[in-house]
Formats: structure tokens, C-alpha cells, sequence
């Protein structure tokens, strides 16, 4: 679906990660949330030809900690975020690729964990802006990987 080049995405999406190994993620779509957030579950900071760099693992998986990635990155910044439930945190950001319904855009993203929540990944409104519509009446718009999550049902 589009409308004014842009294309519509549902409350959640299938997001691929090509520079990291071409898996997906299932992400929330959240215009509330600025930045993009992925789920690290460690984030180790270190030195490559004397820039910042970023060494993280992810499990892309809801409710599983198979399979495992371990991904390397410059890092962008390092921000405070403040979470839904209003506490401050200091994350790394990276700047990667994402693809979307065939649309690949370099983005920036904060890595946090995401351990206890519903999703791995959340789909901030910079990344949205400019290329998406939203429809939070439905999931899964753009295709992607969805035999990796139990409930890719659409509602």
C-alpha cells in the first residue's frame, strides 16, 4: 500500500537488519517513541583505530535467546532516553541499514534491553518521517520473516 510515495506500515512490521546478517525483527511501530530502539542484551564499548566503537548481542527472537547475533558498530552518540514509564537512561546509538517492504534506510537506533518487553524493537517517528504512514489498525503491511513469532496473526 502507498499513498504519496510512502508506504503504509501496521502498528507492528517485520524489520530486516542487513547489515547485520539479514534477520528480522518484529517491531512495534511507535510514533510516541523518537528514536528507533533495538534490544541488546550486553552492549560492550571499545576502541577501533581510535574511534567508538560498540559490540552488542541480540537475540531478534520474542521469547527466545536463539538464535544469537553478536554485531559490531560505530557508535553514532550516546544519548539519555527517557522510557514510557519516565525513567532516564544512557544509551549507545548506532546508525544502520533497516529494510522495510523492500526499502532499505540507514537509521539511527539506540541499544537498550528489551528483555521483559513485548517487543524487541521499536519503530521510532525519525525513522518513520518522510517514508511511512501508519495504520494502527493493522499488522504486518510490508512482509518479512513470519514464521519466527507465534502471533503474526493480522487483527
Amino acid at each position: 500500500m502507498t499513498s504519496n510515495n510512502k508506504t503504509c506500515v501496521g502498528w507492528r512490521e517485520w524489520v530486516m537488519f542487513p547489515d547485520f546478517g539479514q534477520f528480522y525483527v518484529k517491531a512495534k511501530v511507535d510514533t510516541g517513541a523518537k528514536t528507533s530502539a533495538l534490544h541488546a542484551f550486553f552492549v560492550e564499548p571499545f576502541s577501533r583505530s581510535g574511534n567508538d566503537w560498540v559490540r552488542f548481542g541480540l537475540h531478534p527472537k520474542q521469547h527466545s535467546n536463539e538464535p544469537e547475533y553478536i554485531c559490531e558498530s560505530p557508535v553514532l552518540d550516546r544519548r539519555t532516553v527517557t522510557d514510557s514509564g519516565g525513567h532516564k537512561e544512557e544509551r549507545y546509538v548506532i546508525e544502520t541499514a533497516i529494510s522495510i517492504a523492500g526499502n532499505t534506510l540507514l537509521t539511527e537506533m539506540t541499544l537498550t534491553n528489551r528483555e521483559t518487553m513485548l517487543f524487541r524493537m521499536l519503530l521510532g517517528r525519525n525513522t518513520l518521517s518522510g517514508h511511512f504512514l501508519v495504520d494502527p489498525e493493522l499488522s504486518f503491511l510490508c512482509g518479512g520473516d513470519k514464521t519466527s513469532a507465534p502471533d503474526t496473526e493480522r487483527r
